[in-house]
């Protein structure tokens, strides 16, 4: 289920914090490797860029927004982000982030886009854990998932 909740959504919430703990929330277009490698496109400029800077843990959340009330399911994680500077994963990342993107009907990217000085840079999260809601109700049901499961 974790799977087809993370495919199925293309944007992913991200929640960081400034260095004096002030949170900050983020709505970004995604790409993912597996279940736990999840990348996008900022400008070190924005926000939550400059958040991860100094403060690279964050929680994402991953659901469908057009769920009816009541029957969303969502993926819940705590990951540590950064600004993908070596080649190698810049390679992966961006590969993977221009082939969601052309199936979305977007661009195709490449390292080129994302080089420094340019204005946008690719950017990493990997999470360490995973959360879904309990069925069953009840105010904060959340319980721990393992994503190969």
């Amino acid at each position: 289920m974790i799977a087809d909740i993370i495919e199925a959504s293309p944007y992913l919430v991200l929640a960081t914090a400034d260095a004096t703990g002030r949170p900050w929330n983020s709505p970004l277009y995604f790409a993912h490797i597996g279940l736990a490698e999840f990348f996008w496109v900022s400008s070190p400029d924005v926000t939550h860029s400059r958040n991860i800077a100094v403060r690279p843990e964050v929680s994402i959340v991953v659901f469908d927004s057009r769920a009816p009330i009541g029957t969303g399911q969502g993926v819940y994680m705590s990951a540590a982000a950064r600004l993908v500077e070596d080649d190698e994963t810049a390679s992966r990342g961006i590969e993977a982030f221009s082939r969601r993107s052309i199936g979305h009907g977007g661009r195709e990217w490449t390292t080129q886009d994302v080089r420094p000085g340019g204005g946008r840079r690719l950017y990493q999260a990997t999470a360490d854990a995973h959360w879904m809601l309990a069925t069953g109700g009840g105010p904060d049901h959340r319980v721990p998932v393992d994503p190969l499961a």
